[in-house]
Formats: structure tokens, sequence, C-alpha cells
């Protein structure tokens, strides 16, 4: 029988009086890939901290083939051989990659820091990676799928004996993640022990040999992975069946326009994008990475600003609006990195959720918060989001899941009660349980009239959602599909041949 690389005896955790991980107990093979599968908050990231050092167990054993192993640090994991490519990456992006992937074990020669060695063993980490880049980029002139992959060459940097994967392919394009499945297999072929977290039931099949499920901070199955179909594992997660992962609109979209945008132009970004989104429409926006979706969302919240075009919000022009006044005016922006761009995460649960909307609860002339009533609001918006009970109002929202992290970002904008929402990868790294409340409540939203745009790298979810779909490349406004049409294939090879049809120097100004 092929030996232990990891043992959990019964390994218990709390955060602030509330369990999140109750007598796990599992074991992990020399060899193998163990997938590990649950909805967000079932205590997957909180035991992969505890096998990478971050944490430490409230009770319960570790064994390091077959040796106590107790780490206090990452360093300590590190040191044993256990490295971790966690799903919210940690690098420095105003460092280079060389600098990120050495920063604690420069090469030196003479006490001072040998840069061509440090060069030669960057590029070849990165050559092990599929990254051709210098080793002096940036980190910041770096998209997130290539930072994904940077972060995957400073854990083989280590060499280690054990790698932990909390959700890799969450920023990464489709040819990124062939590239990283490709690197997987060759990591297995090597004999290394993986640990594969993700909500993609597919790449599970795909890449372990056996998965296990949490439910609850318990281990709800475990097994092999042959045993383990869709259906099953979703059952095993959430604890029931999903019958319908997209619920069905209850109601059409009006004819009247309630955001009109009219050539927008972005110098090296976006060009001449002229569209119009109805009121209670789902609109979809498609593109490969780099095709201007975000910068397009940017352009429409005021961000950044518009080299042309005008943009109309309820027949109002609003392009010369700053986001503060055009939030007022009704619309809303659900970022593509809601730790980055739409969280304070050492601040309260509540303390985010009013981000925006707290002026609307203040007594005047002195400005006075009307804290009673704005915790009324707050546990209100906290039932219809379905954002956890378990957590309290005050709880650091850091100390939340993902998915719980993501419902308190959509909380915090539903509460300033928008007309015009711009979902920037709403789903990204959830799991499918939290994503059927999610697309739950947007059909909710439509149905109340709000317009709604939808920006997503999942076609399935842009076709089980929208009533249109308009598809980006290079800037440009390449293809606009209607429901009737909606075809995977059409869309992918649309968002394609605009990508290779347009350049920068023919399609943006």
């Amino acid at each position: 029988m092929t030996a232990k690389a990891i043992e959990l005896q019964e390994i218990d955790k709390r955060f602030f009086g509330v369990p999140v991980l109750r007598k796990v107990s599992l074991s992990v093979f020399c060899g193998e890939t163990l997938g590990l599968a649950g909805e967000n908050g079932a205590g997957k990231s909180t035991l992969m901290n505890i096998l990478g050092g971050n944490l430490q167990p409230d009770s319960g054993s570790l064994l390091l083939a077959g040796q106590p192993y107790r780490p206090r640090s990452p360093h300590d994991a590190a040191k044993a051989g256990i490295a971790f490519i966690h799903q919210e990456l940690n690098l420095f992006s105003n460092l280079s990659i060389a600098e990120n992937l050495f920063l604690t074990d420069f090469p030196t020669r003479a006490g001072i820091i040998d840069r061509r060695v440090l060069r030669r063993r960057t590029g070849e980490l990165l050559d092990q990676a599929g990254l051709n880049l210098s080793p002096e980029t940036p980190v910041h002139r770096l998209s997130s799928g290539q930072r994904q992959l940077v972060e995957i060459a400073k854990a083989l940097s280590l060499d280690p004996k054990v790698i932990l994967f909390d959700e890799p392919t969450t920023s990464l394009t489709q040819r990124e993640k062939e590239h990283l499945f490709s690197l997987v297999a060759r990591l297995q072929s090597r004999g290394l022990t993986l640990i594969y977290i993700s909500h993609v039931l597919a790449d599970l099949t795909r890449l372990c040999h056996r998965v296990a499920v949490l439910r609850d901070g318990q281990v709800a199955g475990c097994g092999p992975m042959k045993d383990f179909s869709h259906d099953r594992l979703i059952t095993l997660m959430v604890g029931r069946s999903l019958e319908v992962q997209f619920p069905p609109p209850t109601s059409a979209p009006a004819p009247e326009p309630i955001l009109e945008a009219r050539d927008l132009t972005r110098r090296g970004k976006i060009s001449g994008v002229s569209f119009c989104l109805r009121r209670g429409e789902i609109l979809g926006i498609a593109g490969l990475m780099g095709s201007g979706r975000t910068e397009l969302a940017r352009l429409l919240f005021g961000l950044d600003p518009l080299t042309g075009g005008s943009i109309h919000l309820e027949g109002r022009p609003v392009q010369h609006l700053s986001p503060r006044q055009r939030i007022a005016r009704g619309l809303a922006f659900l970022t593509e990195d809601r730790r980055e761009d739409g969280l304070c995460l050492d601040a309260s649960i509540t303390e985010n959720i009013s981000l925006v909307a707290a002026a609307s609860y203040t007594r005047r002339p002195l400005g006075w918060l009307r804290l009673d009533s704005l915790r009324l609001a707050v546990a209100m918006i906290r039932e219809r989001v379905q954002l956890t009970s378990t957590a309290r109002d005050s709880q650091p929202v850091r100390t939340l899941s993902g998915g719980n992290q993501q419902k308190a970002v959509l909380a915090k904008w539903l509460l300033a009660r928008p007309r015009v929402l711009l979902l920037d990868e709403p789903t990204r790294g959830i799991d499918v349980g939290a994503k059927h409340e999610i697309y739950t409540l947007i059909r909710q939203l439509s149905a109340a009239g709000a317009g709604i745009l939808i920006i997503s790298s999942e076609i399935e979810e842009l076709t089980g959602l929208c009533d249109r779909i308009l598809v980006l490349a290079s800037g440009c406004l390449h293809d606009e599909i209607p429901k009737a049409a909606f075809d995977p294939e059409r869309i992918l090879r649309s968002a394609m041949a605009g990508a290779a049809a347009s350049t920068p120097s023919s399609a943006l100004p």
C-alpha cells in the first residue's frame, strides 16, 4: 500500500467561538493528487492554512511522512517541504518577478546579491511555469493570470514535496488554465503529492486521483474520484441536490433603455463601443482576457476618463460626473477583485455593508448616524443575500469565506438601492451553492426593474443568465448575440476571431 504523505487526525478550529473545523481526519498518500471540494465556508482554506503553517489547530494532530508535524509559520512548512499557492496571491506588485521569487533567500556573493545567478535561477523557474517573461519585469505589469503562474514558480523555487493549490485557476484564461493542467501533470509524473482545492468540479474530475468533500467543517465524503459523479459531489457539498443551476426568468426586459453608451472611447483601451441596457435586462459581456471588458465597466462607473463618447443613465448624461455622483444617480459597480477593490478587510461586516449607503442613515444637520436604523437595514440586507448567520456583525470581514465576502460586497451595493448594476466576475472563486444564491438574487433584481450588466469569463454563466451577450475583442464591440442564438462555440469563436482580426494600431486610437 502507498505510504501516507500527510495525516490529519481530529483537527478542530474555531474563529470567534464559531466552529470552522470539527474533528477532521484525512489522509493524503504519497504521489497522489487529492481534490478538496466544499462550499465557501466549509473549512477548505482553513485546513490548508493549518497545513501551510498560517494557522494553528485548536486540537488534533498532524503527521508528515509518518512524523509529528506542527508548523508554527509558513517558513516552518516550507522547510518541511510544503508549498502553499494561495487563492489570494502574495506578490509585491512594486518588485520584479525575480525579487518576488527570492525575496527571503537571495543568492549572494561576498554578501552582495548576485544578480547574474538571480536572473538565471528565475529564468529556469519561469521556464518550468511556462512564462516567457524577463526576470526584471515588474509584477504590476502582469495580468492576473501571469501573476498566478509567478506564484506557482515561487512555490517551485522551494523544491517542495507537497504542493497545496487553493483555487489556482480563478484568474486564468483557458489557455493559461490548460498550461497549468500540463504543469500539474508534470508535477504528478515527478511523484509530488498535491492537494487541489477547486469549485470547478470538472477540473477535480480531470486532475485528481481521490476527492474529499467538506461540509460545515466536517468530512462529508472521501474516496476515489471515479466514485463521485457531478451530482453526488454537489449533494455532498450543499446537503441537497440543485435541480436547476440557473433560475429561469420571471419577467421580460422593458423596451426602454436605462443605460446608454454611445461611441465610448479611451485611448489604447476602448474604441467606439455603443450599446444600450434596458430596464429589467441582464446583458452579458464576453471576451478574452485583455479584450477591454473591465476597462469598459470602469468607464461606465467613472473610474477612468473618456477620450470620447457619452453615457446616459435614465436619459440623463453622466459622463462628466464622478463615481460618487453616479452612485447617487443609481449606478453600482461590483469589481473583479473583491479583496483589493470591494472590501475593507479589517473593518467589520456592518462597516463594510454600510460603506456606500451610510450617508442615508444620518440625522441632519449634524450628520450623526442613526445606528438603530442602520443596524436594522444591515440585518435585512444580510438576510436577503443569505450571508452566513454564524458571523457576527462586528466580525472583521476578512474572517469570512470567499463566497460570504462576495455576498458582503453585494449587500453593500444593494443597501444603496441601485437601478443599474455593473457586475465584474460576480461568482469568481465561489462554490456552486453560493453561485445559485447569487444567480437567484440577480434574477430578483432584474424582475424588479434593475438593469444588470454582467462581465464573466464563464460562457455557461452568460448563456444561463443573460438576455443578450455582447462580445468584445481588443477594445472593440465585435458581436451582439440575442438569446435565441446563444451558442458557447459561437461566443468563443467570435471572441477569438475578433482578437485575431484587431490590432492595437488598427482597432485602438
